[in-house]
């Protein structure tokens, strides 16, 4: 079958709107669905004009609430609607809607006669918005009306097995076009991978009114060309990802992919969202999924699921990357040598041997840092809000320990040449500050060292706070681009072309 299209879904409230967006975004997408329920009503009566316009093939599209869309007055007015946009064909075909979506138990035989006499293409689709729909091949024939109509089935899933029958059914249906989408945050690779379950298209949203379609999983259309090279992606192409939940922010896709394509590397990386390992890793095997990044909160559940592990790994009790191998998974941890490069550039040839850091966390990237600030030669305290976690880490490496409370600001003063904050708190910024900033009984006097692992927002309430008070800050970018340069050599076997 054909390589999928790229459909970027407008949700603008006036038809000019949504026109400037298809200007500003026409090189990265193939067509346009118009979704006619976001539009206000005065411009609902103009969509005719729509399609002469742009420069695109486009989708009629007018959503009904129930199918997560926003139109609620009815089916007589939505038909009218339908009837008002098909109607005075033009003989220039471009200048009419290419396709029209009707839900699978639309059926006013005048509407669809007209379309198809027009020329314009029957998009029959369904749609779950709270849960799968796992029978995708027999739906997909029963809602084909004609050979003419693309079924398409939208669905909500539970967990990744749900995605898995998604692209396992996809992948047997190949003489007819049809649209697989599965939504949400556990729904993402449907909209990378399309080409693997032989889907017609992917939708995606311009990032200034993707908040409208962020719940069910839109990205926006030049990430998924320039980040995962979209139209590359095929049945050959090595699949690599990484796991982790919610992650709703990582920067990791973008430094692998980049590393893929300067290297001309038919390959693709991308989040496998999951709330348990155990179906990431089931996922990863029947995707052929070659190798995977770690990260919260399965750095230490992994373990249990690798036949194999480094020395570091074991050493740590955490792991940040595997690597598929005949015998099953093999576990490493790049986050140990990936902090070490970026804490020495930061340090900017200051010693950290024998100075007294406080380290903020216990956690799997915790455990990482921990093990190479003792290689360095650090005096660490390690604070935590669990304190038995603190001691269990602290203990194996001779190190002290408290818990993370205003109690011990005194403590916490004594190791601050260096602070390093380990934890996930500063990646939201819209709560109070004390909520994002782990220390915010600490008063910085403005000689101490802040490196937060965190990397988006680049600039965190912690750092802010430091930085204003005339402290050096950092954050986790750098460690993040070190420990994935490992990561791309134990996967590829190249080193990342760093100079390219």
């Amino acid at each position: 079958m054909n390589s999928p299209l790229i459909c970027m879904t407008v949700t603008g409230t006036t038809l000019a709107e949504d026109v400037a967006l298809v200007h500003k975004y026409e090189k990265y997408i193939d067509l346009v669905e118009l979704r006619v329920d976001y539009l206000t009503e005065d411009e609902q009566l103009s969509i005719r004009k729509f399609p002469a316009m742009i420069n695109k093939p486009c989708i009629l599209t007018i959503r009904r609430d129930i199918d997560g869309g926003k139109f609620s007055s009815g089916e007589f007015s939505r038909t009218n609607l339908f009837a008002r946009a098909l109607s005075f064909a033009n003989e220039n075909k471009s200048k009419n809607f290419a396709y029209v979506d009707f839900e699978e138990d639309y059926n006013i035989p005048s509407i669809q006669d007209a379309a198809q006499a027009f020329g314009i293409r029957i998009i029959r689709s369904c749609h779950d918005m709270k849960k799968p729909i796992l029978n995708l091949r027999e739906r997909c024939e029963k809602m084909r009306r004609t050979g003419y109509e693309i079924p398409k089935i939208a669905f909500m899933p539970e967990n990744l097995s749900d995605v898995l029958n998604m692209f396992e059914e996809g992948s047997k249906i190949t003489d007819y076009e049809h649209i697989f989408c599965a939504m949400g945050n556990v729904g993402f690779p449907s909209r990378i991978l399309s080409s693997l379950s032989n889907s017609f298209l992917s939708f995606v949203s311009p990032e200034e009114v993707i908040q409208n379609t962020s719940a069910i999983g839109h990205i926006d259309p030049v990430s998924i060309n320039n980040i995962y090279n979209f139209h590359k992606i095929n049945h050959d192409t090595t699949l690599y990802g990484i796991a982790g939940w919610p992650l709703l922010k990582t920067g990791s896709p973008e430094i692998h992919n980049k590393g893929y394509q300067q290297q001309n590397l038919n390959a693709v990386y991308l989040p496998v969202r999951a709330p348990g390992i155990s179906e990431t890793i089931e996922f990863a095997d029947k995707m052929n999924i070659k190798g995977m990044s770690v990260t919260i909160p399965h750095k230490e559940t992994v373990m249990p699921f690798l036949t194999e592990t480094s020395q570091e790994v074991i050493q740590i009790g955490a792991c940040n990357t595997i690597v598929k191998k005949d015998n099953g998974w093999a576990g490493y941890n790049t986050d140990a040598p990936g902090f070490r490069r970026a804490l020495e550039e930061f340090l900017d040839g200051e010693k950290i041997k024998r100075k007294k850091v406080a380290v903020i966390g216990a956690g799997g990237a915790a455990k990482a840092i921990v093990y190479a600030l003792k290689q360095m030669g650090a005096r660490v305290c390690i604070f935590n809000r669990t304190i038995s976690s603190a001691k269990l880490l602290a203990e194996k490496y001779g190190f002290e320990y408290c818990a993370l409370d205003p109690s011990n600001v005194e403590i916490l003063d004594e190791y601050s040449n260096l602070i390093v904050q380990t934890t996930s708190v500063g990646m939201t910024t819209d709560r109070p500050v004390e909520h994002d900033d782990p220390i915010w009984f600490y008063d910085f006097r403005g000689n101490e060292r802040i490196f937060d692992i965190v990397y988006k927002p680049a600039i965190t309430p912690i750092m802010q706070r430091a930085a204003e008070a005339g402290c050096k800050v950092c954050n986790g970018y750098k460690m993040l681009e070190y420990q994935a340069y490992e990561q791309y050599k134990l996967f590829t076997g190249k080193d990342y072309p760093v100079n390219s």
